[in-house]
């Protein structure tokens, strides 16, 4: 046990040192060179600053986004990386999803912009400070932000698709066609991949 705590030592400093300076943040070590910071929402955009500036996590690697459906909240989840700690920070944080607003954090990471869109596309959280959430990935889409997970996709497909799903039988035949015409069988590892 005591090889396991001094492997961590470097870790554990860290998260109690983000423990004293933000008391409410939930900080754990989860394995070498990886804390997590889960916080309130309006500590995020001072935390982020301070762990760029005080402790040189000057690289934000990813934003990506969790929606927990069942109990009214997303999740943000900032991953950040510092060259000079060797060390990556999961820093969390939850926002209602009745209002799914947050505040961005481009003028801290100007790449963060991009994510952000990203998030705003595929779950409708609007970013304040972003003016740039227009169409990013999905352009023209009329629908509901589809990575929530209350988007029902078979639905949505039907509805706005129910040429495209006919020509999937078209797909099948042609399959059909060049199978006999060729003589070959589709591979066994590929049937539960067919259009079938």
């Amino acid at each position: 046990m005591n090889d396991i705590k001094q492997e961590l030592l470097a870790e554990q400093t860290f998260a109690d040192q983000i423990q004293k300076t933000f008391k409410t943040a939930g900080v754990r070590v989860i394995r070498k060179r990886r804390i997590e910071v889960v916080m309130r929402a309006d500590l995020i955009p001072p935390y982020l600053t301070h762990a760029k500036n005080q402790h040189n996590f000057e690289h934000l690697s990813h934003i990506s986004c969790v929606d927990w459906l069942e109990e009214g909240h997303f999740e943000l989840v900032y991953i950040l990386w510092s060259y000079t700690m060797e060390m990556q920070l999961i820093v969390k944080c939850r926002i209602p999803r009745h209002t799914p607003q947050f505040t961005s954090i481009q003028n801290i990471w100007e790449h963060a912009g991009t994510y952000e869109r990203e998030i705003h596309e595929m779950y409708g959280i609007t970013f304040a400070g972003n003016d740039n959430l227009g169409d990013f990935l999905l352009e023209d889409w009329e629908g509901p932000p589809p990575m929530r997970r209350d988007f029902d996709t078979v639905k949505y497909s039907e509805e706005n698709f129910k040429d495209r799903m006919d020509a999937r039988q078209d797909a099948q035949n042609v399959r059909e066609t060049i199978t006999k015409r060729s003589g070959e069988d589709m591979p066994d590892f590929a049937k539960p991949y067919s259009l079938r």
